[in-house]
């Protein structure tokens, strides 16, 4: 089964920290990702730019609006994801656990629906 680990987080969060703190949550990220690589679990991730560069699109009545940046205004920002391929919902959670934004932010875990 595949499910998807969204990674939410202060996207300014990087501002407040030290270079060395901001490189050890790298690292973290690193270690976490070739982790998940190894173990075979891994399908995909990404980070993803920050808000301000994101577009939103919806249909009304035929016609198209975009507006610039995200949907709604968050304390947290999705940040990125991996997508991950492991036999049950427990061991989404145990991934998403050992994800470093499962410390400083919150990782999201959600069933990729297979129609």
């Amino acid at each position: 089964m595949q499910y998807m680990l969204l990674i939410y987080g202060d996207q300014d969060g990087w501002k407040s920290r030290s270079e060395e703190e901001n490189g050890q949550i790298m690292q973290a990220y690193y270690q976490f990702t070739q982790e998940l690589q190894e173990s075979g679990s891994m399908v995909a991730g990404d980070a993803l730019e920050p808000t301000p560069t994101a577009t939103t699109v919806r249909v009304r009545n035929d016609e198209t609006l975009t507006t610039d940046g995200p949907f709604a205004e968050t304390k947290e920002q999705l940040g990125g994801y991996y997508i991950v391929d492991v036999p049950d919902l427990d061991a989404a959670i145990s991934w998403a656990t050992r994800c470093p934004a499962a410390s400083h932010g919150a990782v999201e875990v959600r069933p990729i629906w297979i129609a």
